[in-house]
Parts: C-alpha cells; structure tokens; sequence
C-alpha cells in the first residue's frame, strides 16, 4: 500500500491549482486583447466626425480673421459663383422687426426658401460671412450713409436687419416722407443713415396739366443739395443709383438743354440714358473731392443691381419666377456689365483728380446670377396702389442682397 504525506500532498494539490489559475489568467489576457484589437479596429474605421470634408468646408461659414491672408489680399471678391450654403441667413423674416413689408417676401406668401440658401463665393478665396459684432468693432465711433435710390435703401435694411442680431439699434430719425433715417448703435457709438436721391443730381418733375407726369429735367453738372448738405459728419458713404435713368428724362448742363432719353420730341436730341450716367457719377463724386468739411474716410461707389423682369416689364405684366441662381456666364448681359464699367471709370478718374478715398463694391456680376432674389408677387404691392405688379428690382430680406455686407465688410477691413 502506498501512502502518501500530507505536506507533500498539499504541495501537489496548489501546483495543479496554481497552473490552473495560470492558465485562466492566460485566457483572459488573450480574451482581453482580442476586445481590445476589435475596438481598436472600429474606433480607426469610423470617420472622425469633427474632420470637415472640402465639400463640407465650401458649405460652412468662415470667421474674418484678424489678418487677411497673402492670397486673400489679391483675390477679386466680385468674381465667383452662388454655391449651397445650408447654414441660411443670418436671420429671418421674423427675427428682424425692422424688415419693410415691400421686402418681407416670406411674410407674403413666398413658400420656397432655397434662394436664402446659397452664398457668394469668389473664385481663388473665401468671402468671410457677416458678423456683427466685427463689423461694429470696424465702424465703432463712425457714421456710414448709403446715398441713392430705393435699391440703397434696400441694402441698408439688410445691413440692419444683420447688425440687429447682436444689437437692438435705437431709431433715431425718420423725415416725413421715410426718405431720411437714422439708426444708431449705442455699445460702440456707430450711426447708420439712408439719404435718398433719385439721381444723385438736381433734378425736377414735370407737372402736366395739373399732375406729376414722371418725367424729369436733370441738372447733371449740380449735385442735389438734399444729400450733399448732409454729407458733412459722414466717415463711409456708399452712393448708388441707376434704375430712375430707364425713363423719359431731359438732360441740362449749364442751364441749356443738351437732348433726352425716351423722349420723342421735335427738336430734341434723344441721347439715350447712357449719356447722363458718366456725367452724374463725376459730379457727385466730384462734390466729395472738393468738401473741405466731407470726412477723408472712404467712399464706395456701389455698381448697378440688375432686374430680373421676364415677358415684360413692372406695367406690361412682366414677372420673375425662378428659384435657383444661374451660373457664371449664363445669365446676364454685356449691356448690364457695361453700366457697371461706367461707374467704376469714374471712380478711377476720381482718385486720380482728388485726395479723398474712394472705392469700389462691385456688385453687378454677383446679381446678374440671382433672378430668384426678387420679391415678385410676394412683396404688400397693395399699400401703394400697385396690385398684381411683380417687382422684379428689389430684394427679398433676407436674401441675396445679404451678400453686399458680407462685401462691405470685407472691403471695409481691407481698407483699414
């Protein structure tokens, strides 16, 4: 019989149970690695969803830097194309109290929204997206006044409705006509103005047989005193103007009459609207040049804003129905870019002849593009006796029109 010692039996028993243990220790290392691996795996195969793709970037907005990079600093801001911008606008038709009926398109039964989905983008840079709050910290202590006709006033309402997002502006002004406004922002002492003008010169309306006839007689060597007395106290003027030109006018220079536009009449020259419009760019800036008490700032001559009318006019039943941009080259004419060639010509005689400074906000290539921006049908035409007319001139807010002052900004900065 065999027997064996109790010690050494004990001492059998704990080797066998320690290899045991050993071996399950083993398992679960290689149970645990092997956890590990396959999450390792899926952790690398999942896309890192704070990597933006370059699609992706084209649809983000970008913040103004501090400083404009090299290539930034050369690149044409006013040559580009529309492209999808899912962030929208900065604000809607119910964020801003200050967006005017005629403009408020939303409000007026327009029911597509893409055209507010798009942004301006220049060809070989970025166009930072509008900020209040850096372009109040660029206009702190100023004054800016846009000078011209309704379509100025149009891009003041959407520099307002923007500025609002950050501030409620006091309204400081308004003449008995609403022709004349002022804005003020209080946390950095910035004034926002409007002076509207027909034609930035001198200019009366016939009176036939009792009635305004909308015809007029322009004086196109005497700035209209209406804005031009205003203009002192003025640091950014942005002037403006084209679209009371495409009607039957006289045209005076020294008090004669030179000839007309749309105008049949004996003995009268029809010259077309081409011939006023150098002139009375030269004069207005010409004003500026020689105000001895006008701000040396800076003034931006805005270029023509395209209409979009199809089939007709505002009275002949023209409309304007499309909603999605047109590309570079697709839309638009030479004849609309020449009238924007116009003005920027007297804008380089003016820097030449002067000391003041002057500049140029180039919208007329971007517009030719947008003929789904315009109110249309979807504007309150009622209030002013003009039911059932599309307009196809103005700008639906928020909209295309927005663009300007993300361009404004840009300009602005760059100017110092």
């Amino acid at each position: 019989m065999k027997f064996s010692h109790p010690i050494s039996e004990n001492f059998h028993n704990y080797k066998k149970e320690r290899y045991m243990n050993t071996g399950r220790s083993f398992s679960f290392l290689l149970w645990l690695l092997a956890v590990l691996s396959i999450f390792i795996f899926i952790f690398l195969s999942i896309p890192n969803p704070f990597t933006v793709t370059p699609q992706e970037h084209l649809t983000q907005s970008t913040t103004l830097s501090t400083k404009p990079e090299k290539d930034d600093e050369k690149c044409d801001l006013f040559v580009g194309n529309w492209i999808p911008d899912l962030n929208g606008s900065l604000y809607t038709n119910w964020s801003c109290s200050t967006i005017p009926n005629s403009k408020n398109c939303g409000k007026h039964g327009r029911k597509d929204v893409d055209f507010v989905n798009w942004r301006w983008k220049p060809d070989g840079c970025e166009l930072p997206r509008f900020e209040p709050k850096t372009f109040l910290r660029i206009v702190q202590g100023k004054t800016l006044a846009f000078i011209g006709d309704s379509i100025a006033r149009n891009q003041m309402e959407s520099l307002l409705c923007l500025l609002s997002q950050d501030e409620t502006p006091t309204d400081m002004y308004k003449d008995a006509e609403d022709r004349f406004r002022t804005w003020y922002f209080p946390s950095q002492n910035f004034t926002l103005m409007v002076f509207w003008s027909k034609f930035l010169v001198a200019a009366e309306e016939r009176v036939i047989n009792g009635s305004l006839s909308g015809i007029f007689d322009l004086h196109l060597d005497k700035v209209d005193e209406k804005w031009a007395n205003k203009l002192p106290g003025v640091d950014y003027a942005i002037i403006s103007d084209v679209h009371w030109f495409f009607r039957e006018n006289y045209y005076y220079e020294g008090g004669n009459l030179l000839g007309c536009a749309f105008c049949n009449e004996e003995n009268v020259t029809d010259l077309g609207f081409r011939f006023a419009l150098p002139r009375v760019f030269r004069t207005a800036l010409k004003y500026i040049n020689d105000c001895k008490e006008c701000s040396r700032e800076l003034t931006l001559l805005r270029t023509f804003s395209p209409a979009h009318f199809e089939n007709g006019e505002w009275n002949t039943g023209g409309n304007c129905k499309r909603t999605s941009p047109r590309t570079q080259g697709e839309g638009g004419t030479q004849w609309e870019l020449g009238l924007g060639s116009i003005q920027i010509e007297e804008v380089e005689r003016a820097r030449k002849e002067g000391h003041k400074r002057f500049g140029v906000l180039e919208v007329t290539r971007a517009m030719m593009m947008r003929p789904d921006g315009h109110p249309g049908l979807h504007w309150n035409n009622e209030e002013i006796g003009m039911k059932g007319f599309s307009d196809c001139v103005h700008w639906c807010l928020p909209g295309p029109i927005d663009a300007w002052n993300d361009l404004l900004q840009a300009v602005l900065k760059k100017e110092g």
